[in-house]
């Protein structure tokens, strides 16, 4: 019964659009699993028939277990395995692709929850943005608001009510010429975790995301402070909400629609063991490969 079942899960990974292939594991143990998230993948449970990262992974899991029963003698020719736990310690935006890490259990879920709260789980991000950043090291703070209905965030006031505080630090690595205008590939630390925070920030002062078709006036987007520059945020504000659902739905003016941003680099402290962790991977995407290694 448990070679049928096993023999079950493998053909519908077979036969379904997205098989188990979406999921990329780094590493995996009793208590954690680092994977690779691909671009265009929820990295939470999808509310439709989508696929999503949630479930890839307890696909995975049920997959392993059901293996690991098949091994063993058993007393109930029926026996199924359990529901798996995943918890989701991070998230990651749909179309942006990279490193993330979920927890098998719930103390390793709360353990690595707290280290997100404290800000000891380091994410670094690579992007490619449109122009040249004026300072090759740089450090931004920003009030952001977010928009849930339209699913977009601004740039506003300090004292904007519901703004929230966003930071980030960043080092430009290298420019390009593309389809003749300079591009910057830049290394991003995350010390704030905000919606949506890295397209808008560096919307706002002026070098949005390549590919960004939210934030990116040259993908149909609308930038979130204003059409020149950061200073001139709370105007910037009210004329980006009256554009926000525009945005979502216009098709650019460029066929390309990938995102240039992915996590790339991942630490934090084993939930059990207390080892410093750090995973490491190279960017997707065709506008990364401009800049070679």
């Amino acid at each position: 019964m448990l070679s049928e079942l096993l023999q079950n899960e493998t053909k519908e990974d077979e036969n379904g659009e997205r098989g188990i292939d979406m999921l990329k594991i780094i590493y995996e143990d009793h208590d954690i699993l680092v994977a690779e998230k691909p671009a265009g993948l929820e990295s939470q449970a999808s509310r439709g028939f989508e696929p999503d990262m949630v479930s890839e992974i307890k696909n995975h899991l049920k997959r392993a277990e059901l293996s690991r029963l098949s091994t063993k003698p058993s007393t109930k020719s029926s026996t199924r395995p359990v529901e798996p736990y995943v918890g989701v310690i991070h998230r990651l935006d749909k179309p942006v692709g990279g490193i993330m890490v979920y927890a098998k259990n719930q103390k390793a879920a709360a353990s690595l929850s707290k280290q997100v709260q404290d800000g000891r789980m380091k994410k670094i991000y690579n992007a490619v943005v449109c122009g040249k950043l004026v300072d090759i090291v740089g450090n931004y703070v920003d009030y952001l608001l977010k928009d849930g209905r339209n699913n977009f965030s601004f740039v506003v006031d300090k004292d904007t009510p519901d703004s929230r505080r966003a930071e980030l630090v960043y080092r430009a690595l290298d420019v390009k010429t593309e389809e003749e205008r300079e591009i910057s590939l830049v290394e991003i630390e995350l010390l704030s975790g905000r919606h949506h925070q890295i397209r808008v920030q560096f919307a706002a002062h002026g070098n949005p995301l390549w590919g960004d078709g939210k934030y990116n006036p040259e993908w149909g987007g609308t930038l979130p402070a204003g059409e020149r520059t950061h200073a001139d945020r709370h105007t910037g504000a009210k004329q980006g909400s009256g554009h926000a659902a525009k945005a979502q739905s216009s098709r650019g003016r460029r066929g390309e629609r990938e995102l240039a941003l992915a996590a790339v680099k991942l630490s934090f402290v084993h939930p059990s063991t207390g080892k410093n962790m750090e995973f490491a991977i190279k960017p997707r995407g065709r506008i990364f490969e401009r800049f070679g290694d």
